[in-house]
């Protein structure tokens, strides 16, 4: 089942000043075929590398026990017994916080061992949920194990899940701030950003955090900073629709699942274009080469971008996979505006005819490697390994 949400996840992080290496590690994993989302964050004990090495250690456990459904006592025992354990202070040389949206189950799971307490807002209030300590038959064994604590509750829409390392609660100490920025600064803190931008992404968000606790050391961080968000928001959709159906008379249904779509629409492909045009009945106006490495753009009613196909869609692969960073800017080509569109969607859909092109397959080779077939493929595994996208690809 398709949940009513998607699940943005945003990280931002600082090191130690004097640092080159932050001691605290955030993993996540999108599972499609489970509709599940996993976020750890874990912080190594002081900073530097061997912080680094500790948190890597235990977010990597964390994450891959958590794949595979163990227990949240399971998931301690196990990490306690890979970690070392500080002999003056008998605490773990990590501290960890495991978030597990499975929107199925449409619920959130959340375990964590000695971080600050994680936040949960819905829409501009704090949620308080029941936070339980997790039960071990030889906790009196382990002190460590007496410090973990549980919750699980179904989210909604505009939900935020807000979780960081101690160094952003405890910012500002002997700067100003006697016992720190402590939780409840940081939880009205973002309440005010929320009241000022009510759609603020996961990953700004994080960034405001970091760089506000960041500003309570004056600018120079006697700790790893890290903070981690989850937002449950209505899901942004995009639709490529590229190559003719093997059968013609297939046309009309196919352009109406492109015009019926709810969300951005694509049509990657000079045959692709002419049907859509036939079939809904809409002109195609060619507009001027932007990028001369490319075939021209055109325009079309109802649809937001309209390019060539084979050669387009193998620069946009390139593109994602070497080029494509936070800080990218986006060119006017075809290319880079099929890009931008993809990474500011959610769920991408694509819509695959599979009539073959004498012109884009090397007749020596079986039908199966079909070029078209195998660039969008390689397209959605890109787009789901490395941006954590959610594709859906339907072949006519």
């Amino acid at each position: 089942m398709t949940p009513n949400y998607h699940v943005e996840v945003g990280v931002y992080q600082t090191f130690h000043h004097g640092e080159h290496i932050c001691g605290d590690v955030f993993l996540s994993k999108r599972i499609p075929e489970e509709n599940r989302v996993l976020c750890v964050l874990s912080d190594g004990m002081g900073s530097g590398v061997k912080a680094n090495v500790l948190a890597t250690l235990t977010a990597t456990i964390a994450l891959n026990l958590s794949i595979e459904h163990k227990r949240a006592n399971t998931i301690a025992e196990i990490i306690m017994k890979a970690l070392p354990v500080c002999s003056e202070r008998n605490i773990s040389y990590a501290t960890y916080t495991i978030v597990d949206a499975n929107s199925i189950a449409d619920e959130v799971t959340i375990l964590e061992y000695d971080n600050p307490q994680t936040i949960v807002m819905r829409g501009y209030r704090v949620l308080e949920p029941n936070w339980e300590k997790v039960h071990f038959e030889n906790a009196t064994a382990d002190r460590r194990l007496q410090d973990l604590n549980t919750v699980t509750f179904q989210p909604q829409l505009e939900d935020r899940i807000i979780f960081c390392s101690d160094g952003i609660t405890q910012s500002g100490l002997g700067k100003g701030l006697v016992t720190g920025w402590g939780r409840n600064n940081l939880r009205e803190e973002i309440r005010n950003i929320i009241t000022d931008n009510s759609s603020i992404s996961a990953s700004e968000l994080a960034e405001k955090i970091v760089k506000k606790a960041a500003a309570n050391d004056l600018h120079v961080p006697k700790d790893d900073l890290s903070c981690a968000v989850i937002y449950f928001r209505e899901p942004r959709r995009t639709m490529i629709c590229s190559g003719p159906p093997l059968n013609p008379e297939k046309d009309p249904e196919f352009a109406e699942k492109l015009r019926s779509f709810a969300g951005k629409k694509v049509v990657s492909g000079a045959t692709t274009t002419e049907i859509i045009s036939r079939e809904l009945k809409r002109t195609v106006i060619d507009e001027p080469i932007v990028d001369h490495t490319l075939p021209p753009m055109s325009k079309m009613d109802g649809i937001d971008l309209v390019t060539e196909g084979v050669l387009t869609l193998s620069k946009v692969i390139y593109l994602l996979a070497n080029v494509i960073n936070p800080n990218y800017q986006y060119g006017r080509g075809p290319a880079d505006q099929m890009c931008q569109l993809l990474i500011d969607s959610d769920e991408i859909h694509i819509l695959v005819g599979t009539k073959i092109n004498a012109d884009n397959i090397d007749l020596s080779q079986p039908v199966e490697v079909e070029i078209r077939k195998n660039i969008i493929q390689r397209l959605a595994k890109i787009l789901m390994d490395k941006y954590m996208k959610v594709v859906y690809m339907e072949f006519m």
